[in-house]
């Protein structure tokens, strides 16, 4: 575990893109990096970009093998006008990754780490929007059925609410059950390197592929065995409980009572689209399905994310 006090943080400058925004954030904004303690066992490094000009908070949650950095520039597009706060879930980046038998790494314990970051950062819930994607997603609304005051609004995208192995790639489906779950484990820890450099790039036509920045790919590369537990050993494990609560959030779809909106990337290879239309339909949920986008939004078209924010509040 890594061994923080609450808070130790260290400031960095960050500037925006063109893609996301006009120019730099103003000088009235700040943007830190350091670690929170969370739990006993959990410390979870953090970034957050405060703003003067506040007009409400917003948490970003990453995805598989994503990092904190993946929201730099659109934290810092955004902080011109909301605080926004991103962290590395356990078993990422340079979060905590305690031993499976003291942590599950499952979608439910990770609904209780967000619960307890947000208390821990003391974040005022009636100004927040969490918007979450992949594995932060499943989460992110476990926590709300758990807490309907959890957050003012909760944007999720490209992830798998429900036990229907039909809408996902072939290695996530061996993920769900054994032999082929620690198989797929083990070739994914064999393989780390090309799926850091290609994962975000596979089921898109050659003129929509991008690059990383160098300093988003160095962090997920460095950050994938941190600790231990690689990412791809995280993965593993949250997908070891991953049906039990897929059924739970479907058993309890009626005591989902706090605002949700889908965002979907249209060619997302990994989970097919249908599976957030099968969501969108049985909560009310409204749907905003992204034209020629993969399973990463906010790498492809960072402006988006920034704009679904921006309109969530």
């Amino acid at each position: 575990m890594l061994k923080r006090s609450i808070p130790l943080f260290f400031s960095v400058a960050l500037s925006a893109p063109a893609a996301v925004g006009a120019g730099a954030a103003p000088e009235n904004t700040r943007t830190e990096i350091g670690y929170i303690d969370v739990a006993p066992d959990i410390t979870l490094r953090r970034m957050v970009a405060h703003s003067a000009n506040q007009k409400g908070i917003v948490l970003f949650l990453h995805g598989f093998p994503e990092t904190l950095l993946v929201w730099k520039d659109i934290a810092t597009e955004l902080a011109k006008d909301y605080e926004v706060h991103t962290i590395d879930w356990p078993g990422y980046g340079l979060s905590s990754r305690p031993a499976p038998i003291k942590f599950s790494y499952s979608p439910r314990d990770y609904a209780d780490i967000l619960a307890a970051y947000i208390k821990a950062a003391r974040i005022d819930r009636s100004k927040l929007t969490i918007y979450a994607t992949d594995i932060g997603s499943l989460p992110a609304l476990l926590a709300a059925i758990e807490e309907p005051d959890i957050a003012k609004n909760i944007v999720v995208g490209d992830f798998a609410p429900f036990n229907r192995p039909e809408y996902m790639y072939e290695s996530l489906q061996n993920l769900k059950s054994e032999p082929a779950a620690s198989k797929t484990r083990m070739y994914m820890n064999e393989t780390s390197a090309e799926i850091l450099a290609n994962v975000y790039r596979r089921g898109l036509p050659h003129e929509k592929q991008f690059d990383l920045p160098a300093e988003v790919l160095k962090d997920m590369t460095e950050g994938w065995g941190h600790g231990g537990i690689t990412s791809a050993d995280a993965f593993y494990h949250y997908y070891s409980h991953f049906t039990r609560d897929q059924d739970y959030l479907e058993a309890h779809l009626a005591e989902l009572k706090t605002p949700v909106k889908v965002v979907w990337g249209e060619n997302d290879l990994y989970i097919k689209k249908a599976m957030g239309e099968e969501f969108s339909r049985r909560t009310g949920a409204p749907l905003n399905v992204l034209p020629g986008i993969g399973h990463y939004p906010h790498l492809q078209t960072p402006q988006d994310t920034v704009a679904e924010i921006r309109a969530a509040n």
